[in-house]
């Protein structure tokens, strides 16, 4: 941050892109809610890739989360989730901090409850947990100003799916 106001992107870093995909698929968000979008898709993305694979049902996952976005519609989420695809790899491994940083900035607890509740149901959605999926949820439960106990509330909601696959 510069002077209080938040330091634009690099115009050729995937961060960049991605705010530029939210911003034309919200045309009329003010620039805090595009941050706060982005900061969300970029965080699908980097626990999505958090094997190290994005694969087509994740991102299938990762554009049906964003469609629930008020006002981004199906073209608008498919634009965005292209742009995570097409840089999976800086988003998750240059941006995470950013984006965790950003929605502890600009995001209420309960936004930030919801975005963790997200990235668990994504983790959970192929009915397995994985290391470093566990590892990194943690890290971004910390990240997001949140306690051990709200992912573990989180995560149990999802026990009947993954108790026997935790690992």
């Amino acid at each position: 941050m510069i002077f209080g106001r938040r330091k634009p992107p690099k115009p050729d870093a995937a961060d960049a892109h991605l705010q530029a995909a939210v911003q034309a698929a919200l045309p009329d968000a003010d620039p805090d809610t595009v941050a706060v979008v982005s900061a969300c898709a970029g965080l699908l993305a980097v626990v999505a890739y958090a094997d190290r694979e994005f694969s087509a049902v994740e991102r299938e996952r990762v554009r049906s989360q964003l469609e629930t976005v008020s006002g981004i519609g199906s073209a608008g989420a498919a634009a965005v989730a292209s742009v995570l695809k097409a840089h999976v790899v800086e988003l998750s491994t240059v941006h995470a901090t950013r984006f965790t940083r950003t929605l502890k900035e600009l995001g209420d607890r309960d936004l930030r409850l919801h975005v963790l509740e997200m990235l668990i149901e994504l983790c959970a959605h192929d009915e397995q947990l994985h290391q470093a999926e566990v590892v990194l949820l943690r890290q971004t439960t910390a990240s997001l100003g949140l306690e051990q106990d709200d992912y573990n509330r989180l995560q149990a909601a999802h026990v009947d799916k993954l108790s026997h696959k935790l690992g």
